[in-house]
């Protein structure tokens, strides 16, 4: 294979996948893709320092769900992230890219139910997407087995050095199989990870893709140089001004996070937070609602909006400045992807000069400062974003809703209570007119309920035949499932 692939189809991909990768309008491979892909299908552990935003998730999960073997039962894969959000995003990219070739993926992360995450890794199940602090509970516990483990990645691992997890990275790498692939990303090599892959990566490739495209091309950046005081007025003034359609606010603690939000919201501004003090629960419903448009703006801290995967955002504001300089690429990552455009706005105060120095030597650009929006620039615009916040947000589908189009996910009123199995559903499905393999989906058989998906546009003639269509022996009520 070359380097120069510019088409997924020259993977020599099998057509499950390349039809997910069709249908997520994946047109050409990345720049970490096309390094990635190639050298992952021919089974090479990868140490590879590439930026967010650059598509490496879908770099690491093309070639190991085009690998991974759909008979086996238990997982073969296992996938280490820092935080929850991201482990959740991780998750749904495999769902995603694997969707047909019924793929089971599972989320464990803590503040989510044990019980629930066991029940589901006693079934059928491909993938893990986790946390280390839950992985290990599960290994601790024996729920977790490791026996066909045959691909792990170790996703942000300078975040999750950064947040104090190298033993526990370490505990669950020393108990997987020795016979494995090993995919390592960092947005940079430091020490401890070149020590890490020495450790427990065999004779690893070292792929490095070039950040300078990231932070210059794509998207614009601006500082403003702000009094600490007039901080508050001048991101309303910023807002005003710059009307974003969707922006990302980023402050360095839960306290200026909660500030921030309060005040905004007393400008009747559109906006939610989220930041590690607040409830599992409330973090996620944020996130979707922030995902679908309901709010136009959304302020974060920076290990709270890891896993953050929404094309529509416009702008980054860095309220404050990172005192780390890898947390500023990750900020401004939130922008300018899927091949858009975006612009990132820093607001500086005298204090954070040795701060954006650092950053300047890191991404070797030095981002230009200017004045902030002027009292009249402000009062000019102020009409135009009063307007815009009386209209929706007109968002594209996201990549799940592009790939659902046509495929409808249904209920079946049986379960395992009532011996239901996978294969009474393939057996029955089959046998209705127009249908074969190809057109039955992910099948997920819980206690009292079943959920299979039917692709192909097929959906609906299956919903109305199954109404009148016995399943093992008798009829079941079959309806539409909710998401």
């Amino acid at each position: 294979m070359t380097t120069s692939l510019n088409n997924f189809k020259a993977y020599n991909l099998s057509a499950p996948i390349l039809k997910a990768i069709e249908g997520l309008h994946f047109t050409k491979p990345t720049s970490v893709q096309e390094a990635v892909i190639p050298k992952a299908l021919e089974g090479k552990d990868l140490l590879v320092k590439s930026q967010t935003g650059s598509g490496k998730t879908a770099a690491f999960a093309i070639p190991i769900c085009e690998m991974l073997d759909w008979e086996e039962n238990k997982p073969q894969v296992l996938v280490l992230t820092p935080t929850r959000e991201l482990a959740l995003q991780v998750k749904e990219d495999f769902f995603n890219i694997g969707r047909f070739k019924r793929v089971k993926t599972v989320g464990l992360y803590g503040k989510a139910p044990f019980h629930i995450q066991e029940k589901e890794l006693k079934q059928k199940t491909h993938v893990v997407v986790g946390t280390p602090g839950r992985v290990l509970d599960h290994l601790d516990r024996g729920t977790f087995i490791t026996d066909e483990i045959r691909y792990i990645v170790i996703d942000e691992a300078d975040e999750m050095f950064k947040m104090g997890f190298i033993d526990e990275v370490e505990r669950i790498l020393k108990t997987m199989p020795k016979e494995r692939m090993t995919l390592l990303f960092s947005a940079t090599l430091a020490p401890s990870i070149e020590a890490l892959s020495q450790k427990f990566m065999k004779s690893p490739l070292d792929i490095t893709i070039e950040s300078k495209h990231l932070t210059a091309d794509r998207i614009e950046q601006v500082c403003y140089k702000v009094n600490p005081a007039e901080k508050l007025q001048c991101l309303e003034n910023v807002l005003i001004a710059e009307n974003p359609e969707c922006c990302m606010i980023f402050a360095n603690t839960k306290d200026q996070v909660d500030e921030i939000e309060d005040y905004l919201k007393d400008q009747d501004m559109s906006i939610l937070k989220i930041h590690g003090g607040m409830e599992q629960r409330d973090r996620f419903a944020a996130m979707e609602d922030f995902r679908r448009g309901k709010f136009r703006y959304l302020v974060a801290t920076d290990v709270a909006a890891r896993g953050i995967d929404i094309d529509h955002i416009t702008h980054v504001i860095n309220f404050d400045v990172p005192e780390d300089k890898e947390s500023y690429v990750h900020r401004i990552g939130r922008t300018g992807r899927g091949g858009r455009t975006g612009k990132s706005i820093t607001l500086a105060t005298s204090r954070d000069g040795r701060f954006l120095n650092a950053i300047y030597t890191y991404t070797g650009f030095e981002v230009p400062v200017s004045e902030a929006p002027t009292r009249e620039v402000v009062k000019a615009s102020r009409e135009a974003f009063e307007a815009k916040h009386t209209e929706s947000l007109k968002l594209e589908p996201s990549k799940g809703e592009k790939l659902a189009k046509d495929i409808l996910k249904l209920h079946i009123n049986a379960g395992k209570k009532t011996k239901m199995r996978p294969v009474d559903i393939v057996g029955t499905l089959c046998n209705l007119p127009g249908m074969s393999a190809d057109d039955v989906g992910i099948i997920n058989v819980q206690d009292v309920s079943t959920y299979v998906e039917v692709l192909n546009g097929k959906g609906e003639q299956v919903l109305k035949v199954l109404q009148t269509t016995p399943i093992k022996g008798r009829l079941r009520k079959v309806s539409r499932a909710d998401y």
